[in-house]
């Protein structure tokens, strides 16, 4: 059964010539299995054998980073199966997010998940989950006890509400695992994660990361920690030691090695020869969080732009998350029967760029954001940020200033007795026990009172890097109308969504543009807007930086916007339904992936919301050759000719988001660069 199709926005076709030339390529490679007669309807039923299902997800790795150095198995598993040239990630081009997306086959819109930190309504543990107390509004969602807290505010204690490929597989007899990264592992089968009377359970679906074997972590079950134990390996993975550096020194040195390795011997030695030994099929992801955590915090650029994420730290750490493929796909071919029983699929959640806190463009031009004019020091006077550049939290101290609002860091809950205050921001006041000049993370609550009881915040902005999320929780429109008009105003801002509920808007996009409007259970942001990005080098998307709301430094890596450079995430496949040597001009995203997954193994994801993914048979042996279009749509330009424009191609009715971007006067073209 075909999944249903998403509901988008009408399109205006425009042409590439790249990718025609690219479909001709994938035409003549495909010719011999096009000419087996095979149509797509023959293909809509299950394969013939049953099927094991391994993903990997190298975390942040760009597709144009993948080399014969650095990344040796990555490239030999292109060559040796589907290599999908076309591959996007979702917008927010966030981990949770995408994380979602490939959990459930949804886009953003139906998962509810539209980033990595964004606004739940109230505040993190306010039931006293974990006994924990009251914390923040707007949570990072990387955290096992977050997700289980979420759920939990939900009846069937699943906040995303879609089943999950793990879910499905479970419930079908299939063995099941998530190993690696804190977070987008436990939303593979995100209903184990669930807790009782503020507790963990042991989760059916073997679940392992960064907390395993500590008392914030996930309970292990008796038979996996006797897995672990036989197979040599401590209770717990080593932690992660990969300082971030500060604004005077520079940050890790050291890809994620240790950490990484425990996770990926405990996938090939623990779980998946018990696997073997059940005789039942499997599914397991797993999610090496290099090269990502290490790009956001290598110290091979503090300050500079040049190399930026391309120095030898970055090289190292797609280096590790190849070797743990290489460990993976070792094991599988070690037993020709598993080999050939197993397809892989293997992506990434995003791309990456370099971090600019100053210049916004390739002419060096540098911003001259309200946020800018003070000197920001810590409680012991020394520099927090290089004078002149964006502090964390720049959009939403600039937005207060803008609408005249009080500010408050909405990370920096203080309880006494049974009432929680957030901590007031002021750029102007140096840093007290009373007070803050910015945001800790970046995210923030305007308006109110420090109690936020009395006058709830009239306008939340979650901070996410490449872009962020802003909420006006009481739908007013002319807070809507001056934050729209600020965000247009402004030298770091690209493109901007705005809420279809809420009205049209000039210089400004509909969210549902981005699949951003669906079923989702969680507070739906009012506006999203994606900050700038550029090329230091015309046409190489490795040279590309992006201003990014973070602690992080200028010289270190981000994501989380809407360029090339951020959608343009590394995807291959292999095993025994793929076709070899083939290359995939067909648009692709994260959201196919659980949709095929099921597809392989016999199985059907039962859709609640309308945004779904499609299954890749054109990737599949003796399916037909697919050809997207291209799409350009443009915003009403406001009244300084300012508008936001959207690049995507389009297949079986789902949006495959390639760039956009804010373009100044009316006159230029309206095309991204």
């Amino acid at each position: 059964m075909r999944p249903s199709r998403p509901t988008f926005l009408p399109t205006l076709s425009s042409d590439r010539h790249l990718i025609r030339v690219l479909t001709l390529i994938g035409v003549t490679l495909c010719i011999a299995g096009c000419l087996r007669g095979v149509s797509e309807t023959a293909l809509s039923g299950p394969p013939p054998r049953t099927r094991n299902v391994v993903i990997f997800v190298a975390d942040g790795l760009r597709h144009d980073s993948v080399n014969a150095v650095d990344a040796p198995t990555l490239m030999a598993a292109r060559q040796r199966g589907t290599h999908f040239v076309n591959s996007h990630s979702l917008f927010p081009t966030l981990t949770t997010a995408n994380a979602s997306a490939m959990a459930t086959g949804h886009y953003l819109g139906d998962t509810g998940v539209f980033s990595n930190t964004e606004y739940i309504g109230p505040a993190i543990f306010g039931g006293g989950a974990f006994g924990n107390l009251p914390g923040t509004p707007t949570p990072f969602l990387e955290n096992d006890a977050v997700l289980a807290d979420l759920d939990d505010r939900f009846p069937d204690g699943n906040f995303i509400a879609e089943q999950s490929l793990l879910a499905l597989a479970r419930e079908h007899g299939f063995n099941t695992a998530a190993i690696g990264k804190l977070g987008p592992v436990a939303i593979q089968d995100l209903t184990q994660v669930a807790a009782r009377d503020g507790r963990f359970q042991t989760p059916q679906t073997i679940v392992l990361d960064d907390s395993t074997g500590s008392p914030v972590g996930l309970p292990v079950a008796p038979e996996t920690a006797a897995l672990l134990s036989a197979a040599g390996l401590p209770a717990s993975p080593p932690v992660r030691q990969q300082p971030s550096g500060t604004v005077s020194s520079p940050g890790t040195l050291d890809p994620n090695l240790a950490q990484q390795q425990w996770l990926v011997d405990a996938a090939t030695k623990a779980v998946l020869p018990a696997f073997v030994r059940s005789g039942k099929p499997f599914v397991l992801l797993y999610w090496s969080r290099d090269p990502d955590g290490t790009q956001h915090n290598q110290g091979d650029s503090l300050n500079r732009l040049v190399p930026g994420i391309d120095g030898p730290t970055s090289r190292a750490a797609i280096a590790n998350a190849d070797a743990n493929l290489k460990q993976i796909l070792d094991f599988l071919d070690a037993d020709p029967k598993l080999r050939d029983t197993t397809d892989v699929l293997i992506t990434s959640d995003h791309g990456f760029a370099t971090v600019s806190k100053h210049e916004i463009d390739a002419r060096g031009r540098f911003t001259n954001s309200y946020s800018t004019s003070f000197t920001y020091v810590g409680p012991d006077g020394r520099p927090e940020v290089m004078s002149g550049w964006l502090p964390p939290g720049f959009l939403a101290i600039d937005l207060a200033h803008a609408l005249s609002l009080p500010l408050f860091d909405s990370d920096a809950p203080q309880h006494s007795g049974s009432a929680t205050r957030y901590v007031p921001v002021d750029p102007s006041r140096p840093t007290s026990t009373v007070s803050r000049q910015r945001p800790t993370l970046g995210s923030a609550l305007l308006g109110g009172d420090e109690l936020q009881t009395r006058a709830a915040a009239k306008v939340i902005v979650a901070s996410n890097g490449g872009s962020d999320l802003i909420y006006i929780p009481n739908g007013d429109r002319s807070l809507v109308r001056g934050s729209v008009e600020f965000l247009l105003s402004q030298d770091y801002t690209g493109a901007v969504f705005v809420d279809s509920r809420l009205g049209e808007f000039p210089g400004t996009l509909p969210m549902r543009a981005v699949g951003l409007e669906g079923s989702a259970r969680m507070p739906r942001p009012s506006i999203v807007v994606a900050f700038k990005t550029f090329l230091r080098e015309p046409g190489n998307l490795l040279s590309a930086v992006q201003i990014a709301d973070t602690p992080l430094q200028e010289g270190q890596g981000s994501h989380g916007s809407l360029g090339r450079d951020n959608t343009f995430n590394n995807m291959a496949a292999l095993g025994p339904d793929f076709k070899r040597g083939f290359v995939d001009a067909s648009p692709v995203s994260n959201a196919d992936l659980a949709m095929t997954a099921a597809h392989l193994l016999g199985l059907t994801l039962p859709p609640k919301g309308r945004l779904q993914g499609r299954v890749l048979t054109e990737a599949l042996d003796g399916g037909a050759v697919r050809a997207g279009t291209e799409h350009t749509v443009a915003s009403a330009a406001d009244g300084e000719g300012k508008v936001t424009v959207l690049q995507f191609q389009q297949l079986d009715g789902r949006r495959y988001f390639d760039a956009a971007c804010r373009i100044d006067g009316a006159a230029r073209p309206r095309r991204c660069e």
